[in-house]
């Protein structure tokens, strides 16, 4: 068997807007001792060819979620004190609750649910809204648009997820200021041909980006294909937790456990709740799949980020990652010949 090695393109690191954490820590769970893990968990998302990311708090209680946010505050202020080239980036945090839809929470633990309003929202957002850069609610839960135009106003971005938004409830999250949708397909009502919902108004809307988890569980390849023939702005999360880098296994998760298994996050009862792949592999799988060619592939996790939350992208910045496509020829009987291809990411 002989192989062969082309190279597609090179690009600076990927950006992960929705990853819950690293190394066994939970970004949402955060002390003082888990604090001296977080360059570790910095340095570890840059080997795998991150150059920044949101950390992201699932719903937790208010008193835990100011916990957390006071770390990241101060990891955040000491990026930028010492700046390390071989570190990703923490470039805010993202909420991903607690204002979300009992009916759609998902994993996330219904105690902790809130109502959407303004007095709730400034609770959560405590002094911290200057590091809050994305905020996932469920918008039938405030109708007034207040708690949109009081996060869009401080230049926060508002994503649409874990809920039973219809289509004309979306339109006016969208009116009001809404431009994401957190892991499309998931915890949210399914497309149907006499109403759009949620979803269907985001693909249809070209001011909103769609997050997308390419596990091939969280969203199947078909699905995926279907929904990138549809929709223009599309990127690519992990939705990793706390045990990425960590091999399979049953692992805490606030008062419960989760267990592991094929890079795969399922609670006791078979409810999905989240990865521990790789960004970098959501986009292998794309190309694997015939979604798209790969250069489209690796703008979704290096380009779309980046525009989804408005972040400038350096066309200076150094070509870290080399995206590669490997060829191996078999032998066959009389001929006929069997070539398997393969695609991968070499981080420098």
């Amino acid at each position: 068997m002989t192989g062969l090695r082309e190279i597609i393109c090179s690009t600076q690191g990927a950006i992960d807007l929705q990853i819950n954490g690293a190394l066994g820590i939970p970004f949402n769970d955060l002390n003082d001792d888990r604090a001296a893990k977080l360059p570790e968990i910095c340095q570890f998302l840059y080997q795998q060819g991150i150059d920044g990311f949101l950390p992201t708090l699932v719903t937790t209680s208010i008193e835990q979620t100011h916990r957390s946010l006071l770390v990241l505050a101060k990891a955040i202020s000491y990026q930028k004190r010492n700046p390390n080239p071989l570190e990703a980036k923490i470039l805010g945090v993202h909420l991903e609750g607690p204002f979300l839809h009992p009916d759609k929470r998902g994993a996330h633990p219904q105690q902790h649910l809130l109502p959407l309003n303004l007095d709730t929202l400034q609770q959560v957002l405590g002094h911290y809204t200057k590091i809050v850069k994305l905020v996932t609610l469920a918008p039938e839960l405030d109708l007034t648009g207040e708690t949109i135009k009081y996060l869009c106003d401080r230049n926060i971005v508002v994503s649409l997820g874990h809920s039973t938004a219809n289509a004309e409830q979306t339109r006016l999250a969208i009116t009001q200021g809404a431009t994401m949708v957190t892991h499309a397909f998931n915890a949210m009502p399914s497309l149907h041909h006499r109403d759009v919902s949620l979803l269907g108004e985001a693909i249809l809307s070209d001011r909103v980006w769609c997050g997308l988890i390419a596990d091939g569980v969280h969203v199947s390849p078909e699905m995926i294909k279907l929904f990138y023939r549809m929709k223009k702005q599309i990127f690519l999360v992990s939705d990793a937790l706390a045990p990425l880098g960590l091999p399979d296994g049953t692992y805490p998760w606030d008062d419960r456990q989760i267990t592991i298994t094929n890079g795969t996050a399922k609670l006791p009862d078979g409810t999905l709740s989240g990865t521990t792949q790789p960004l970098i592999n959501a986009v292998n799988n794309l190309i694997e799949w015939g979604v798209c060619d790969p250069e489209n592939a690796i703008k979704l996790a290096i380009e779309a980020p980046r525009l989804a939350i408005n972040l400038e992208i350096d066309q200076d910045a150094p070509h870290r990652l080399t995206w590669c496509s490997y060829s191996f020829s078999c032998p066959a009987p009389p001929n006929f010949k069997s070539v398997r291809t393969s695609w991968g990411c070499e981080v420098n």
